[in-house]
């Protein structure tokens, strides 16, 4: 861990521990009373064979779901797909359009401002309030502030090989890549990996929250109680992904697209009877 210095103050004297963080960060203090967080996570990276392997074999698969819920969810799927058959055409085209941005050629030659539109447009996915991302980008300029989200979404798809794209995706969750963009982080994250590989991701785009994420739909349609992200070390981007996965398994054909799919799986969460 390198030598630590006052972010306001440029000054590496007087900067005491205040707390050890549970990733292996450290919580610091200069004696002018700022306080920041100093070093990078220490994440399950050094034997990625074995590790990475080992957790996701741990992780539920959907052959763990009871019999009971599944042909409850059967039922609900049956339901849906007789009054839901289709989703909205326009969404295709949008994600089409947004497929070649985030090419390689598109993001090095892209308006910033198309960029800036993805981050606030509910199309297909909606990713919520955006607010810091918003307040980063008007401080920043256009210019700086396109350049750190091409840099972001640029690390995420097309990162080092070496590095699992679920690793990857935790680094810019963490906070530990300078070049990230302060604010796009898990809704806009995941939004992007639903365009750019549309048909594997759900457009579900939070693995956990009050309103519905991957793993309260996980526990409402299927039975399945999914690792709560600060219970484990498998990492909030190992996380995402293989609950993804797992409910792109379980949903099953059938549907026009993920999104129609997870159109669907919104709505099973709140029909009666889940809980039985």
């Amino acid at each position: 861990m390198g030598l630590a210095m006052c972010p306001l103050c440029s000054d590496d004297e007087d900067i005491e521990l205040v707390r050890t963080l549970g990733d292996g960060r450290r919580v610091v203090k200069h004696r002018c009373g700022f306080e920041w967080e100093h070093g990078e996570p220490v994440l399950p990276e050094k034997d990625w064979g074995r590790s990475f392997g080992d957790l996701k074999a741990r992780f539920p698969k959907p052959e763990d779901v009871e019999p009971r819920w599944l042909e409850r969810a059967a039922r609900l799927k049956a339901e849906y797909l007789a009054t839901r058959p289709d989703f909205d055409p326009q969404v295709a085209a949008y994600w089409e359009k947004y497929q070649q941005v985030f090419s390689p050629d598109g993001l090095s030659t892209c308006d910033p401002r198309v960029l800036k539109d993805f981050a606030n447009s509910d199309v297909g996915a909606h990713p919520g309030n955006q607010a810091t991302f918003n307040s980063a980008w008007n401080l920043m300029g256009d210019a700086a502030a396109g350049e750190s989200t091409r840099s972001t979404i640029e690390y995420l798809l097309y990162g080092p090989d070496e590095v699992p794209l679920e690793d990857r995706l935790q680094h810019l969750l963490s906070g530990v890549k300078p070049f990230a963009m302060t604010g796009f982080k898990e809704a806009l994250l995941t939004r992007v990996l639903c365009v750019v590989q549309p048909e594997r991701f759900l457009s579900i785009l939070k693995y956990t929250t009050l309103a519905g994420g991957k793993r309260e739909i996980a526990r409402a349609v299927y039975g399945l109680e999914l690792p709560a992200p600060e219970s484990v070390n498998w990492t909030l981007g190992r996380l995402i992904f293989w609950s993804n996965d797992l409910l792109h398994t379980l949903v099953g054909e059938g549907f026009a697209n993920q999104q129609h799919s997870a159109a669907f799986l919104w709505w099973a969460k709140d029909q009666p009877g889940g809980s039985g």
